[in-house]
């Protein structure tokens, strides 16, 4: 995050389509974000809003026997009403049908044309009505539209057009990338934009005849067209903070800090918007910052396999906190995730109602019942409770160095940690019997170091569950403010004496799906045919590696190189693990691999061996020797 003013941007959502998971989780993540930035004593500004042009929508309406402005009122109505429930803290909320938007468009389109950098031509080619742009032959997929998850058919259209010369701006894309390689995130996502920018770069078709296309704002210098829609909705981005109207403000906000996107309009936000912004004479935004999808087993969601998650769904049963913990702490940014009832059950029993939410309810009885409903005081300190309060006061600066690199699954990893150790604490030193004995002082000693604890987690989670988060620390006698970050990096900051009030369950924990019922063990019996001697197993050479280096496979989502050492040697491994560990997660630990396996080509990579790992539904585990021992030790 920069020291600077804060801004963050989603993408502005097409009204045609019904608020699911992807959108949630793009606006969560911004509101997470923008609510860190808050609690590190920031300047912060969001923004989101709706994309409400384009034949899409010009179709949808007449389908309906209504104008395109009533139906865009009608369904814009959908996200603003989903923002509010998923308490998404946005500064402004922008529609491209107002006219503050409308206006700089038009602005925006006419200096351009009087600089020479909009002319008109004619243009023959395929187009796609789904996603509004046009194709050459080479480009399509099948003879269907080439975007990730569309594949649909495409139609032909010959007629003039205005154009803006994007092509004049190719080879300076592309040193700016080079030159500011944070510029893209992650890498990867950089990767795939300089490679689009390998392959020639055409002009930006940036009009519509009305003719065929009469829902857009119309061309200041011909009133026969209208705006494409992609060069509409860039603009909010600017036109919302006061570009060509309050220089001030756009001057304290711009450029931009993050737009996050989904990875399937990294091209509009990494090649046209660039290239608009460098010919408006404006700096580009800090990030662009794309994530993965979210996928259902190994597929993408989509409405046409009927296997979209609905945010109202989960947020009605669990309640929003939870909702959001989730899709924070299960995706790492950039990487694909997958949205399944048994990890969410999993995740959210684990972590929320057995760790946190047991500790609250543990403490706040104990301290109701044995301490007259007050924080106790602190006596003697055990190597346990000094041990606990180095981890404690560790855990705002992991926070924040997680949120700086946008790795907010590590972020809620680090208060993961902390909460776990306290339950272990909490084993070791046994209030319960302490209580029973009558150790008064040792007794308020544990309580007190456990409910700080709480302090400091509940300020730490804040930004991604605000109001489960304000319930506990309201439940140990802390105000509804919002927490101070200064201070969750502190200890002893809990007032002793505050009152402390037992609630009910901060997160009741809920039933997992049931799994399928497994065939009983006589119908699949046992047979020689599926046992092995000891001479096959002995055939198997599995050896300690530890891995030294670790990247993405260029295009694959769920593929890691890794650089291994087994007894001296340096080798290869390709390993479907992506969605589960990150390069840096890899680094210097000591994993099994079957050494004697031939090599294999896997997407154009060397593989010389296979990690062994053991999973449980959407969980994966690599397995680790217990304890330190050198690579190339064999596993008997």
């Amino acid at each position: 995050m920069p020291d600077s003013s804060f801004y963050v941007t989603t993408p502005i959502y097409y009204v045609n389509d019904k608020p699911h998971i992807g959108h949630a989780y793009t606006t969560i993540l911004a509101d997470v974000l923008v609510r860190y930035a808050r609690l590190f004593g920031r300047q912060t500004y969001f923004l989101t809003g709706t994309d409400e042009h384009g034949q899409k929508v010009q179709r949808a309406a007449e389908a309906r026997h209504t104008t395109p402005q009533a139906h865009a009122d009608e369904t814009v109505v959908r996200f603003q009403e989903l923002w509010k429930t998923l308490e998404i803290t946005n500064d402004d909320f922008i529609r491209t049908t107002d006219e503050r938007h409308k206006v700089i468009v038009q602005e925006i389109l006419q200096d351009l044309y009087d600089r020479g950098e909009i002319y008109r031509d004619e243009y023959d080619g395929w187009y796609c009505v789904t996603c509004e742009r046009f194709y050459t032959e080479k480009d399509l997929v099948d003879g269907k539209c080439p975007e990730p998850g569309c594949g649909r058919a495409v139609e032909r259209i010959a007629e003039a057009n205005y154009f803006f010369r994007m092509s004049n701006y190719q080879q300076w894309l592309i040193d700016y990338i080079d030159q500011n390689p944070t510029f893209i995130q992650p890498d990867f996502r950089r990767n795939e934009t300089l490679g689009f920018l390998r392959q020639e770069l055409t002009d930006l078709c940036i009009s519509r005849p009305k003719s065929r296309l009469s829902w857009g704002i119309e061309l200041p210098f011909d009133a026969d067209f209208v705006t494409y829609v992609w060069f509409d909705a860039l603009v909010n981005y600017i036109s919302a903070i006061g570009y060509r109207r309050d220089d001030e403000q756009f001057a304290a906000l711009w450029p931009a800090a993050y737009h996050l996107i989904g990875k399937d309009i990294l091209t509009t936000h990494t090649v046209y918007w660039p290239t608009m912004l460098k010919a408006m004479g404006l700096p580009l935004p800090r990030t662009v910052l794309a994530h993965g999808w979210w996928l259902s087993g190994d597929s993408r969601m989509s409405k046409t396999t009927g296997n979209v998650v609905d945010p109202m769904e989960y947020i009605d049963r669990h309640g929003v906190d939870a909702f959001r913990y989730f899709l924070i702490a299960e995706m790492v940014v950039g990487q694909e995730a997958n949205f399944t009832p048994e990890a969410f059950a999993r995740r959210y029993n684990a972590d929320l109602a057995n760790d946190l939410g047991n500790i609250l309810s543990r403490v706040t009885t104990l301290i109701v019942k044995h301490c007259d409903g007050r924080i106790p005081e602190v006596s003697e300190l055990t190597d346990d409770d000094r041990a606990l309060q180095d981890l404690a006061t560790a855990t705002a600066g992991r926070v924040h160095e997680a949120v700086e690199r946008v790795r907010l699954d590590a972020a809620v990893g680090a208060v993961a940690d902390l909460i776990r150790e306290t339950n272990r604490y909490l084993e070791r030193r046994q209030p319960w019997n302490l209580a029973r004995d009558g150790d008064k002082a040792s007794l308020g000693t544990v309580l007190y170091h456990a409910a700080d604890v709480l302090r400091i987690a509940s300020g730490l989670l804040h930004p991604i569950m605000p109001d489960r988060m304000t319930a506990c620390r309201s439940a140990l006698g802390l105000t509804a403010d919002e927490p101070d970050f200064e201070n969750l990096g502190r200890w002893a900051v809990l007032p002793v004496g505050s009152r402390v009030e037992k609630g009910p369950a901060l997160f009741p924990r809920i039933e997992a799906p049931k799994k399928k019922e497994l065939k009983k063990k006589e119908d699949s019996p046992m047979t020689d045919d599926n046992l092995i001697d000891i001479t096959e197993f002995q055939n198997l050479e599995l050896k300690t590696a530890k891995i030294i280096g670790a990247d993405r496979v260029e295009g694959a989502d769920r593929l890691l190189k890794l650089q291994v050492e087994v007894a001296g040697e340096e080798r290869q491994v390709v390993a479907g693990i992506a969605q589960h560990y990150t390069p840096e997660d890899l680094v210097g630990k000591t994993v099994v691999v079957v050494a004697n396996l031939k090599p294999a080509k896997i997407r154009g990579e060397v593989s010389n061996g296979m990690l062994l790992a053991a999973s449980d539904g959407d969980v994966l585990r690599l397995l680790t020797p217990d304890g330190d021992i050198p690579s190339g030790a064999e596993v008997r």
